[in-house]
């Protein structure tokens, strides 16, 4: 009980951002073994960088479907602490864990027994890519049960409030990471330059020493809600709210590593197969982790938070929290704004050789058009952990799912109808080049479409919930933005709010 942080009562702000911090240190050192390969690696080449890249679509396919009990478990145990009920919390706990290490060890398997035809997909003309890809996704696939489940173990803690001990963990296992990398990648001593293969069997070396650290402290001091019994017969009675939370959630994000493979084939077409534009795409989108991995950890914070509170029935302070995450998330996208347009070739050089100038090129017109979208993206991911830690996964995927598949059509009209209104960036890129970051402003424009409509549908349900008798920041400049329609139902709904709270 020592280890569950009560967040219904006090400052708020302290309280999102100590939950916070150690949230996005562990989501930065669970990137930073993605981003260490990939730093090593592009001084191997840029092939390399290519064949790894296919791999960790993968690999994000598979961390996605474990938000099903990740988030499941942080939403649920949160709320049960919101209720004070202990014990319904640890059976919560048990059955995420059990479920979590059943999809782990599935879909470990199968990416095992289909490396090849998964591959095959991507449409890769260069025959050292896929087999380079090949041998990596086979290594890392056996390591996936237990990268997997420390994703739920992370999620468990969290939930109680406690999210220093999965960084510290964490931290431990990208130490462990770093230091294997150069070695197992370059050779050194009587140990042979692995390359990529390397690059793969530092990882899950790492990552089975984390579990491992996981279990030991699953049975000491630091174990949450004071259980030692993590495995045990699954229960419908659980599993169906972690499930429906936890769910959507999951399928948003599964969806979206999905349309980012399509999107990535889309780009090979466009691009002729020209190689480049992906390993572009594949460095980016690491940097770019640096933004939405910082949001997202303010964002899994806010949930926690939310649900202790939603469970106790605070929409006072479930109100004031969303605001206050929402400025922290939006200082944290205009941050990356400026970063990625004004310093994207320092950001960038730091991943790939220098006698690779033309991705270096395209990698710096990569970050300046996803620059134009940091803000609306951290807007996008706080209303998603608002209205997780409620328990209404649903609105952020239906919105997330759609502007995600918009990317695919967003693409080619730019490529195709629109291509002649495209910024033509002379100083980075030949006239050739061009269509391919077609993909890239689709990328832009949808995250600041998802990220409006999220933002304005966490208003609405603020605005019409009976609940909430709280006036919103600027409400009356917020409601003239609202449809009329809505405004004219919140006003009905208004009066009654305020008759229940006096009753």
């Amino acid at each position: 009980m020592s280890q569950i942080k009560d967040l219904t009562t006090g400052n708020i702000f302290s309280q999102i951002l100590k939950l916070a911090i150690p949230i996005i240190a562990t989501s930065f050192v669970q990137m930073a073994y993605n981003m260490t390969d990939m730093a090593w690696l592009g001084r191997v080449g840029s092939e390399t960088v290519s064949a790894v890249g296919i791999a960790i679509y993968i690999v994000w396919f598979g961390a996605s479907l474990m938000f099903i009990t990740k988030i499941g478990a942080e939403v649920c145990i949160s709320q049960s602490i919101g209720r004070k009920d202990m014990n319904e919390a640890k059976e919560f706990t048990r059955n995420a864990f059990g479920l979590s290490f059943l999809i782990a060890i599935g879909f470990g398997f199968l990416v095992w027994l289909f490396t090849g035809p998964i591959v095959s997909l991507f449409q890769i003309e260069s025959d050292f890519v896929n087999e380079t890809a090949f041998v990596y996704l086979r290594i890392v696939a056996i390591g996936m049960p237990f990268t997997f489940s420390n994703i739920t173990l992370s999620g468990i803690y969290n939930g109680t409030g406690n999210s220093k001990v999965p960084f510290y963990i964490n931290a431990v296992g990208l130490i462990l990471n770093m230091i294997l990398d150069p070695i197992l990648i370059f050779g050194w001593g009587s140990i042979p330059a692995m390359g990529a293969e390397g690059a793969g069997i530092a990882t899950v070396v790492s990552q089975i020493l984390v579990f491992a650290l996981f279990i030991v402290l699953l049975k000491g001091k630091n174990n949450p809600l004071n259980t030692k019994k993590y495995l045990g017969k699954l229960q419908k009675k659980f599993l169906n709210p972690i499930i429906k939370i936890g769910g959507p959630v999951a399928l948003q994000s599964a969806c979206f590593a999905l349309l980012s493979m399509l999107l990535a084939r889309v780009m090979n077409n466009i691009a002729l197969g020209n190689s480049i534009p992906f390993s572009v795409q594949s460095i980016g989108s690491q940097i770019e982790a640096l933004s939405w991995m910082t949001a997202l950890g303010f964002s899994s914070a806010l949930g926690t938070f939310t649900g202790q509170n939603y469970g106790a029935k605070r929409w006072d302070r479930i109100q004031k929290g969303f605001f206050i995450t929402l400025g922290i998330a939006s200082t944290i996208g205009l941050l990356s704004t400026v970063l990625f347009y004004f310093f994207g070739a320092e950001v960038f050089s730091l991943f790939i050789k220098q006698s690779e100038p033309e991705v270096l090129k395209m990698g710096i017109v990569y970050l300046i058009i996803l620059s134009f979208s940091q803000i609306f993206m951290s807007i996008e991911i706080t209303a998603t952990g608002a209205f997780n830690g409620i328990g209404k996964a649903m609105p952020p995927t239906i919105i997330g799912i759609v502007g995600n598949v918009l990317r695919i059509p967003f693409a080619y009209i730019f490529a195709y109808s629109l291509v002649d209104v495209l910024p033509l960036f002379p100083e980075y890129l030949n006239s050739d080049s061009v269509p391919v970051t077609s993909v890239w402003w689709g990328l832009t424009l949808s995250s600041i479409l998802k990220g409006l409509f999220l933002f304005f549908g966490f208003l609405i349900l603020l605005v019409r919930h009976p609940e909430n008798n709280q006036e919103l920041p600027f409400q009356k400049k917020w409601i003239n933005l609202l449809p009329s329609r809505i405004r004219q139902q919140a006003a009905v709904i208004s009066p009654l709010n305020q008759k229940v709270n006096k009753e």
